[in-house]
């Protein structure tokens, strides 16, 4: 019988290495699955592949000392920080080349769509949740579960414990700040 996520993460966070190893095998796919998402929204094609920033993103979680994760929620929330993290970085790096930064080599085709993102725009979004982070963390914590991992507002509200009106409501007032915040940066 497979242990609980629940007690997996408490072994883990107690530093039981298997534990951990266990956690991240049983959310794999799940995890693999954000990692595809978050490169699908860069929108062009990058070096980097979904099981590359996955397996960065496990090295960056796994070097961490402190991190708490009492639920599923908060472990692929953080974890879908983290590849947000990297994606931001990876396109930072890029368009920081001097020379041929404008070109994008790839020995596989992706399946990543047409719709191209700027690197700048992805850099303001990331700021933008950030600081509704230290303004509400539960509504970070909601971009985080709907947008980045693509949950329903249904299994969000379950996640966290709340309504369905409840989760609708704070989504409406995170996008309404970061909209505020992403618009504020382009005019100053």
């Amino acid at each position: 019988m497979n242990p609980s996520i629940s007690s997996l993460i408490i072994a883990a966070d107690q530093g039981d290495g298997g534990a951990a190893e266990t956690l991240f095998n049983q959310l794999y796919s799940e995890l693999h699955r954000l990692a595809r998402r978050e490169l699908a929204k860069q929108g062009a094609p990058m070096s980097l592949g979904a099981s590359s920033l996955l397996h960065e993103a496990y090295i960056n979680m796994a070097a961490r000392e402190g991190p708490s994760f009492p639920d599923r929620a908060r472990f692929l929330g953080y974890a879908s920080r983290v590849m947000r993290g990297l994606v931001v970085d990876h396109a930072r790096r890029r368009r920081a080349l001097k020379r041929g930064g404008g070109f994008h080599i790839t020995a596989l085709p992706t399946d990543v769509g047409d719709q191209t993102v700027d690197d700048r725009k992805l850099e303001q979004i990331s700021g933008a949740l950030d600081e509704l982070a230290k303004v509400d963390r539960t509504l970070a914590e909601i971009v985080d579960l709907k947008f980045f991992c693509g949950f329903s507002f249904a299994e969000v509200a379950a996640l966290l414990g709340v309504t369905e009106r409840t989760v609708q409501r704070r989504w409406e007032r995170a996008r309404v700040y970061l909209h505020r915040s992403i618009r504020a940066d382009l005019i100053s």
